[in-house]
């Protein structure tokens, strides 16, 4: 059987470098790599330096990109999809190299409170983080895997300078990308995962867990230009996985926090299900029920994180008349989600995209992002709705919306 499986082992954290080092000593052909990136319009601008290197005794390759002339520093999005579509590499390559750059894009965004093509890319619009974005798209594409998995990600601690000034670590970009993503944040006093790292794990990324039965046929490693107390290199292992269709679907332990109440009026119920979301709530549901002698009933479900569960029952004891509440644990099965903003004539949209688990995926617009676009243009919300889904179909594909 055919390596179908790419396993990401980020113990040491991840950089746009580290990748392409990586993936060069999983046995991508560095010629090859260096003929391609050649065909983007700023190849002028750098040079890949390649050689062997090794951390704590790990030994692997440590790929530089070193500036040759004058990098086009505060570049925007839209000049960076031009660089990238004027290099004419297959439409996949191209959507991919630019779906991570909007990842980034949409991070900076919601950090700096701008509009997504009014984002300046300092580090991440520099001519090096170009090419590892690039590099990154070529080298997975390259690969041809099925399946893509990421052990827990190490970000690692500290402060961090930027164009900004000093940034807490993880830096903010970082954390907004990776908002959802298993990770650990003590195991390095340093900036362990880049902005440009954590983006290109969100694309190519399927299930943030190791996968069962996986079986590595090849193994490479990627050094970091710093040093770490602990080897500062990114393992990535290829491989076969036995993985039976149900270990598509990623899994996540909750606590459910539910009461059954007989004596508050139904207008009580609403304030209550806002206060519940407001406060970190996953759900809040109601159902009708019967209790004993005949009693009609609410029974109010509460889902969260085990994290949040004493700060919820506090909410449920003062603000409706229950007077005892039962907590359970919860194993919830769902299908790998990535939520995205795409741009539209009418303005931004979120659009949640889910993986089925045939491979094939749905998608579907933000409700609030309809209904909000609508009053602004003062367009009906059907009419709206419409459009929306016309230009994203336009982008994600027709055969994709739910």
């Amino acid at each position: 059987m055919s390596s179908d499986t790419l396993v990401y082992d980020c113990f040491s954290g991840i950089s746009g470098d580290m990748h392409i080092g990586a993936m060069l000593d999983l046995g991508i052909d560095a010629d090859w790599l260096q003929k391609e990136l050649a065909r983007l319009p700023i190849a002028d601008e750098f040079h890949l330096d390649v050689r062997r290197d090794a951390k704590h005794g790990i030994s692997g390759t440590k790929a530089t990109v070193r500036l040759t002339g004058s990098p086009g520093h505060h570049r925007h999005l839209p000049d960076i999809e031009r660089i990238i579509r004027t290099a004419t590499y297959p439409e996949r390559i191209t959507e991919l190299a630019l779906a991570i750059f909007r990842h980034v894009a949409v991070a900076e965004a919601r950090v700096h409170d701008k509009p997504v093509d009014a984002v300046h890319f300092h580090e991440v619009g520099a001519t090096d983080s170009i090419v590892d974005i690039v590099a990154a798209a070529l080298c997975v594409d390259r690969l041809g895997v099925k399946h893509v998995y990421c052990r827990t990600l190490e970000l690692g601690g500290g402060m961090v300078r930027c164009a900004h000034g000093l940034m807490p670590v993880p830096a903010p970009a970082t954390a907004e990308i990776l908002a959802g993503v298993p990770c650990r944040y003590d195991g390095i006093d340093q900036e362990a995962t880049t902005p440009t790292g954590a983006a290109i794990l969100r694309q190519v990324v399927q299930r943030f867990h190791a996968p069962a039965g996986f079986e590595a046929e090849r193994i490479g490693y990627g050094v970091g230009q710093k040093d770490f107390d602990i080897p500062n290199v990114l393992r990535v292992m290829l491989g076969t996985t036995g993985t039976p269709v149900s270990a598509t679907l990623e899994t996540e332990i909750n606590q459910e926090i539910h009461c059954n109440i007989d004596d508050m009026s139904a207008e009580a119920f609403q304030p209550l299900m806002d206060r519940l979301l407001v406060a970190g709530a996953k759900d809040v549901y109601l159902t009708p029920i019967i209790m004993k002698k005949g009693r009609p009933a609410t029974k109010v479900s509460v889902l969260s994180g085990p994290e949040l569960t004493e700060a919820l029952q506090e909410i449920l004891f003062a603000n409706s008349t229950t007077i005892g509440v039962r907590v359970v644990e919860v194993s919830k099965r769902m299908l790998p989600r990535e939520v995205i903003e795409v741009e539209t004539t009418a303005g931004p949209v979120t659009v949640k995209v889910v993986t089925l688990m045939d491979g094939t995926r749905r998608w579907k617009i933000e409700h609030d992002d309809v209904l909000a676009l609508a009053a602004a243009s003062g367009t009906d919300y059907l009419k709206m709705k419409a459009g929306l889904e016309a230009e994203v179909e336009a982008r994600l594909g027709a055969d994709e919306r739910t």
